[in-house]
């Protein structure tokens, strides 16, 4: 029996020496994780203020390549101008025509998702859109 229980000291001893150790290491994981949810609630924050900039999707900026759309700063401000226009009036997801350019704009992403001139939009239907803004 002394054998027997001097084992199972043993034991319990070896066990608290590892419980007692991932008890320091849950601490220092759960600060690293603190660490880590700061570090990542700065890198959302920022995300969202770089939002603040209108975005093109790789579709977009493919269709604009392949049908030579070419946007001068003064368009790029209309094009913000009606995606803010949009998100004033609840439009998630906009049609937006400008001169002979039209865009499909995600206005919760301020994504411009694709793009298309006057020439190619004979015939053409527009699906899931919610609103359309004329600029």
């Amino acid at each position: 029996m002394t054998n027997k229980f001097q084992m199972n000291n043993d034991y319990m001893m070896r066990k608290s020496q590892i419980v007692g150790s991932q008890k320091v290491t849950n601490t220092q994981t759960s600060e690293q994780t603190v660490a880590k949810t700061q570090k990542s609630f700065s890198e959302v924050l920022n995300q969202i203020e770089s939002q603040s900039e209108l975005k093109f999707s790789k579709h977009a900026a493919s269709r604009l390549a392949t049908r030579n759309i070419e946007l001068t700063s003064t368009e790029m401000n209309r094009l913000n101008s009606a995606v803010s226009k949009a998100s004033s009036k609840g439009i998630k997801e906009a049609l937006i025509l400008m001169d002979n350019k039209v865009f499909i704009a995600s206005v919760q992403n301020k994504t411009i998702i694709t793009a298309s001139t006057e020439d190619d939009l004979k015939d053409n239907v527009f699906t899931n859109i919610d609103g359309a803004v004329i600029v």
